[in-house]
């Protein structure tokens, strides 16, 4: 009978502590496996004593909406997105930037069309939103000024038929679009992406967490938790690449050939992809870790990108004010990690 007691003590104390796990509400603002790692972390119990509640909004300014009203704490989406919110007063911070693009972003001539042809011609790209930030800088290296071309609000799956037409004479794209135009309009072009040393260098082209402030203030113990979570996940994939992109297959519902083709298969770095940021390289964009960043990027490089983007957006008629970057970036999350001792620093298996 005391045997018995006893284990059903247990297993009310069992069951007890389960139920007090302590939930996080985290968004992801579209299905890409940038934004998937906590995912990995919530399915390989990554982050003992929390539980993940995990929202795959297909729609960033939506999740962005969410994130400043509270209605989740961590959100995974580009850094384009900082101005913006600083500009109209989110409830929101970046705390750390996740992984560069690594040349799955693309400027696509149309077939017959060179560069010094575009003045006066239409171009795509989706308004707001890096596609459009990655054609301004490499239109600006053309010596073509923003107001000398017409912009279209195209995402890259609906520029294909413009193309193909000959509407469009150029617009920001990505795979699997990048091949249907290239296979279908011979003669068709890239001209840049973000394998491109200029392009990398600005650290705008970035996928970045966000934490809503009040988050931060009242449950810092969770947000550290959680952040710590984000490294420990990209340290699994990188010991089980094969397991853990086939699990984010099955999570995001793509082909697992899709999910290589974006994170690759040894563990850090693709060509054509994204490039998954280990926990040191990203405290040091941050400023938090001596040692400088990969690409050429300075060490504390994040506000400079955001100063950056908020430029572009000005230029790009987005915006009207220039707005402190401090005010969008919280990097003291990443910086107690370090002073705890915590680091991460991985290549390719």
């Amino acid at each position: 009978m005391k045997k018995l007691t006893v284990a059903l003590a247990t297993a009310v104390l069992g069951a007890g502590a389960a139920s007090a796990a302590e939930t996080i509400n985290v968004g992801m603002c579209v299905s890409w496996p940038g934004y998937a790692m906590l995912e990995v972390a919530k399915q390989k119990n990554l982050l003992p004593g929390y539980e993940l509640n995990i929202t795959n909004f297909e729609d960033p300014l939506g999740g962005h909406a969410a994130l400043a009203a509270g209605q989740i704490d961590v959100y995974g989406c580009t850094a384009d997105y900082v101005p913006v919110a600083v500009d109209a007063g989110l409830n929101e911070v970046n705390v750390a930037y996740l992984n560069p693009s690594y040349g799955v972003d693309h400027v696509i001539l149309a077939a017959g069309m060179e560069t010094e042809m575009l003045k006066g011609k239409k171009v795509a790209a989706p308004q707001a939103y890096i596609g459009q930030l990655l054609m301004g800088l490499w239109l600006d290296r053309q010596g073509i000024a923003p107001d000398d071309v017409t912009w279209v609000n195209l995402n890259a799956d609906e520029a294909v038929g413009p193309m193909l037409s000959g509407d469009l004479s150029a617009a920001y794209m990505y795979e699997p679009w990048i091949l249907k135009v290239l296979e279908a309009a011979p003669g068709a072009k890239s001209v840049v992406n973000t394998t491109d040393p200029d392009m990398l260098k600005t650290g705008i082209f970035m996928d970045s967490l966000y934490m809503n402030k009040d988050f931060i203030a009242s449950r810092r113990d969770a947000a550290l938790a959680v952040l710590k979570a984000e490294w420990e996940a990209r340290g699994y994939w990188h010991d089980n690449v094969a397991e853990t992109n086939a699990l984010m297959a099955d999570y995001l519902q793509w082909p697992v050939d899709d999910i290589n083709a974006v994170i690759g298969t040894d563990g850090k770095s693709l060509d054509g992809g994204i490039y998954m940021f280990d926990f040191d390289e990203s405290a040091r964009t941050c400023g938090v870790l001596e040692g400088e960043p990969p690409f050429g990027l300075p060490n504390g490089s994040m506000a400079g990108s955001v100063a950056l983007t908020n430029e572009w957006w000005i230029k790009l008629g987005l915006m009207k004010n220039t707005i402190d970057p401090a005010q969008g970036i919280d990097c003291s999350l990443m910086g107690d990690l370090v002073a705890q001792g915590y680091r991460q620093s991985f290549a390719a298996n």
